[in-house]
């Protein structure tokens, strides 16, 4: 048992959050630009979107929320 002047071991930091602010946010900034903006068709068409939302959520077998009982 340990004292309790004592501090909790911290976790070690690994992946993302061990690595600098600037190079997390350059990483961001690749991955925000891979995709040109006339191929991402959410953007473009948003009943596609929201078909792709549905397909999903029915996908998924109801593991999101439940509403709540009165």
């Amino acid at each position: 048992m340990s004292s309790p002047t004592e501090e909790p071991a911290k976790a070690a930091r690994r992946g993302f959050a061990a690595m600098d602010p600037e190079r997390r946010r350059e990483i961001a900034r690749r991955g925000g630009a891979s995709v040109p903006s006339d191929k991402r068709s959410f953007a473009q068409n948003r009943g596609l979107a929201a078909d792709a939302g549905r397909k999903g959520g029915s996908a998924s077998k109801g593991g999101g929320r439940k509403p709540s009982k009165p």
